[in-house]
C-alpha cells in the first residue's frame, strides 16, 4: 500500500468531518457520545485555513487526515483514520509530516490533548502523558495531555 500526504483543501471539511466521526466510532462509542462530540469533531473550511491540515491518501482513497495549530504552541488538533485503513502506517506518515513541519516552524515541544483509546498509539509515535486535560465534549470526562520533545 502505498500512502502519499498532502495538503487539506477547503471544500473536503464535510467529507474529513465523517472521516473524524468514523474513526471516533471505531472505538466502540454509542450514538449519543457521537453527538455530543459532532460539533468538537467538524472540520471547517476555516478551520482548514486557520490550522494546517494534512490528508493522507492510500490507494487512491482519503485514508486518514491530521491537524496542526501552532497558535500558542504546537498542538495537534485532530487527528483521524479511517477504519479501514487503521494499522497500517498512515497514521505514521501523517504524523512524520506533522512532526516535520512543527521543527521546520521552530517548535520544540508537540503536545496534544488524546482519546482515552488512542493513548497507545501516541505513547507508540513518540509522546509521553503528562497530565490531564478536561474533554471539549463530554462534562466530567478528561483526556490525557500528552507531549512530545522534537
Amino acid at each position: 500500500m502505498s500512502v502519499t500526504v498532502r495538503a487539506a483543501r477547503a471544500e473536503e471539511a464535510e467529507a474529513l468531518t465523517e472521516l473524524a466521526m468514523r474513526a471516533k466510532a471505531s472505538w466502540g462509542y454509542d450514538a449519543a457520545f457521537m453527538a455530543a462530540c459532532r460539533a468538537e469533531l467538524t472540520v471547517t473550511p476555516e478551520r482548514i485555513v486557520a490550522w494546517r491540515v494534512w490528508v493522507a491518501e492510500a490507494d487512491g482513497e482519503v485514508a486518514g487526515m491530521v491537524a496542526l495549530s501552532l497558535d500558542g504552541g504546537a498542538e495537534v488538533e485532530d487527528f483521524f483514520v479511517e477504519p479501514a485503513f487503521q494499522g497500517r502506517g498512515v497514521g505514521r506518515a501523517l504524523m512524520a509530516t506533522l512532526v516535520q513541519a512543527c521543527r521546520a516552524a521552530g517548535a520544540t515541544t508537540l503536545t496534544v490533548d488524546a482519546d482515552p483509546n488512542a493513548e497507545g498509539i501516541y505513547t507508540r509515535l513518540g509522546f509521553r502523558t503528562v497530565g490531564h486535560s478536561p474533554s471539549g465534549s463530554i462534562p466530567g470526562r478528561f483526556l490525557p495531555r500528552m507531549e512530545m520533545s522534537l
